[in-house]
């Protein structure tokens, strides 16, 4: 499946690896712009749409399958190898295409997520939302005052609201039933072969305050990733982009400098 794609870059060729940006649950490509702009001064730079997000297209949702997806995109746009970050799902995907095509992944970084069973509890979704019924027509205030019944954390209802249509004849912009369908398996973790490793320079970056890195993570994060570094931005959530952008990006920019070397053959 072919993802819908931001891409940015500099003026010219860049000799850097290319850097490909994957969203959380719910989100969408340009949920990560910041990051994005930032790369995209001095490489070659993709934010995705993950199927059922965005204007991608929709269909069953499983890890291995939204790999695919990310490895088809790549190839599509000619990227062999890129740095790969993802954010939460986007995180899961990203290690799941480590995985089963290391050779894709020039270096992997993982926004608090861990390659288990976990995340998105608190999100705290209503069942039946595919089936919400819309007016004829919405604005941004009238879709919150349909969701706040339904949805009291202010954040998540804004999240929801970008996924929203707008106008004349309203209703969900993306794969709602498929993903409402594949949410055990987006909170689960596939079974693995015992081989299945990725060696390639790997960094998990977690938030002080998120419960989805957990010690009991790190042999399983050792095992899949026996190079693998975690670093904890302080004060920050799951949304750690979001929370401590400035820190976040030093990360980010120091990691992809320090494995720019091991994309040379």
């Amino acid at each position: 499946m072919l993802l819908n794609v931001i891409e940015r870059g500099p003026d010219a060729p860049s000799p850097l690896p290319p850097v490909v940006l994957l969203h959380g649950l719910f989100g969408r490509a340009r949920n990560l712009g910041f990051v994005q702009r930032k790369l995209a001064a001095t490489r070659q730079t993709l934010a995705m749409d993950l199927r059922n997000h965005g204007n991608s297209p929709h269909g069953p949702m499983s890890y291995p399958a939204m790999a695919e997806d990310v490895l088809e995109t790549m190839h599509h746009h000619g990227i062999k190898k890129a740095l790969v970050l993802g954010h939460s799902m986007g995180g899961k995907t990203a290690m799941m295409l480590s995985l089963i095509h290391p050779q894709a992944v020039q270096s992997l970084l993982v926004v608090d997520i861990a390659p288990g069973q976990g995340g998105f509890a608190r999100m705290d979704l209503p069942p039946g939302l595919d089936k919400l019924v819309f007016p004829p027509h919405l604005d941004l205030r009238s879709a919150d005052e349909l969701l706040r019944p339904l949805i009291s954390n202010d954040a998540v209802r804004q999240l929801m609201i970008q996924n929203i249509r707008m106008g004349d004849n309203p209703g969900w912009a993306i794969g709602m039933h498929d993903i409402l369908a594949g949410m055990p398996a987006m909170m689960g973790w596939p079974t693995l072969p015992p081989s299945a490793q990725y060696s390639g320079p790997t960094l998990f970056i977690r938030g002080e305050t998120s419960p989805y890195i957990q010690p009991t993570n790190y042999p399983q994060m050792r095992h899949l990733f026996p190079h693998y570094r975690l670093e904890t931005i302080n004060g920050a959530g799951h949304w750690v982009h979001a929370d401590a952008p400035r820190r976040f990006m030093e990360l980010v920019e120091e990691f992809a400098t320090q494995t720019e070397d091991a994309s040379t053959p």
